[in-house]
């Protein structure tokens, strides 16, 4: 039992799986923060340009019947399909590619001009 937890113990404290796991906590949180601004800012703007609609209430019901909303629809135990969801997360997956994008745009960008002010310096010192 001693040689199980000293492997353990030797495994957890590696390089690696402290980096992993500090990656996945800020990744966690990352994720948050790209939630919030998708939903919280992006969206209502999407909300705006098509006049309020809610992708989530769109469906068709299978058997024929009219139904008021989805929640009528699935009260009564009716067949549908339900794309409206769908069409929602692919608008919340798009615009958090658009969104990601734009960041790690900016990220090269200040990478860029680091160097760029980085290389003047070292030509300096080898004179």
């Amino acid at each position: 039992m001693k040689k199980f937890f000293g492997e353990f113990k030797e495994f957890i404290s590696k390089g690696n799986v402290m980096d992993l796991a500090i990656g996945m906590v800020i990744g966690g949180m990352f994720t948050k923060i790209v939630n919030s601004v998708v939903n919280d800012i992006l969206m209502p703007l999407v909300g705006l340009l098509t006049n309020g609609t809610d992708f989530k209430e769109m469906f068709v019901a299978l058997d024929g019947n009219t139904y008021a909303n989805l929640a009528e629809a699935q009260e009564k135990g009716a067949a549908i399909l339900s794309y409206g969801n769908l069409i929602e997360l692919i608008i919340n997956f798009l615009l958090t590619a658009i969104f990601l994008f734009l960041v790690v745009k900016a990220l090269n960008k200040a990478r860029t001009l680091k160097k760029k002010d980085e290389e003047p310096e070292k030509e300096e010192k080898a004179e």
